[in-house]
């Protein structure tokens, strides 16, 4: 898997440094490896076609470019502001920035950020590769299938409203439909695989994208359920061991090195993701396969 467009060029020094020690890497944050079981099927018929079962065990592993691509933006975001100004582009909010994609420092940013995204797949791949041996050394049998592997902070050149366009995803990401071209041919006539995973101490969900997302939202969707409280608040909130001896009387194993940063990804500073999942079905971006329960946890 990786973007076309890449260019190693445009990543700096820095970044490359940042980046050469964390492949196959979580990293802090929300980033976590979850064990999960299937426990309730939505479609039995698209649960078939992505390999879910009631009953089977999946991981899902969420992390991506880590130091390296956070650099990427940090040292985009300057130029960018830059040309901005330059050229008399008003933005709503000075939390974003943007410059003409025609432009060199459009271009350049482009492709820097293609090659931090393309390090974000490696690294899931490796993580991917380890737990498949861990699977295979503890039981001796079964195989870890990929179901899908999606980035939601990308820049993509789509077609959308009948031309093409730059669609940029921060935080969110694709939910292609059925009839979509752009998805493997294995998905096409079902929709893209969409994964909205809401707390380690609740559940995540496996839906499909729909053809009508693209008017609804340009085939994009959350990537998670959403924080109801900042990371500082939540650990003024929640005591971190505490947190842990809950989640364990419940049955999901955790493994996270630091209290701190446990009690910052506390279940209580996220919304429901029940209640978000809902929405997205209802409003027709993807709908609902499968639902996965939480066995276990892995923090970076």
């Amino acid at each position: 898997m990786e973007l076309p467009g890449a260019d190693a060029a445009h990543v700096s020094s820095r970044a490359k440094q940042r980046g050469r020690g964390q492949l196959g890497s979580l990293g802090s944050g929300n980033h976590f490896v979850e064990v999960q079981v299937v426990d309730e099927i939505f479609d039995e018929a698209a649960a078939e076609r992505l390999g879910l079962a009631q009953g089977r065990v999946a991981v899902l592993i969420h992390t991506g470019s880590r130091g390296l691509g956070h650099q990427v933006c940090a040292d985009h975001v300057r130029p960018m502001d830059e040309a901005a100004g330059r050229l008399g582009i008003e933005l709503p909010d000075r939390e974003l920035a943007c410059a003409p994609l025609s432009s060199p420092e459009g271009r350049r940013y482009f492709a820097a950020m293609c090659a931090a995204a393309n390090f974000g797949f490696a690294n899931r791949q490796v993580i991917a590769e380890t737990a498949r041996r861990v699977f295979a050394r503890v039981l001796g049998d079964g195989e870890l299938v990929l179901v899908y592997d999606v980035a939601h902070n990308t820049a993509k050149i789509e077609r959308a409203a009948g031309r093409e366009v730059c669609v940029h995803r921060k935080g969110a990401t694709r939910a292609f439909g059925p009839s979509s071209a752009e998805i493997p041919a294995r998905y096409r006539g079902l929709g893209q695989p969409v994964f909205i995973p809401g707390s380690m101490g609740t559940a995540s969900f496996v839906l499909v994208g729909t053809d009508a997302s693209a008017a609804v939202s340009f085939s994009s969707t959350c990537h998670g359920a959403g924080r109801t409280m900042s990371r500082g608040a939540a650990k003024r909130q929640v005591t971190g061991h505490e947190l842990r001896k809950e989640l364990e009387g419940r049955g999901i194993v955790v493994r996270c090195p630091s209290n701190a940063e446990l009690a910052e990804e506390a279940p209580v500073a996220y919304k429901d993701v029940e209640r978000v999942v809902d929405v997205v079905h209802r409003a027709g971006i993807a709908r609902k396969v499968a639902r996965l329960r939480p066995m276990g946890v892995v923090k970076g």
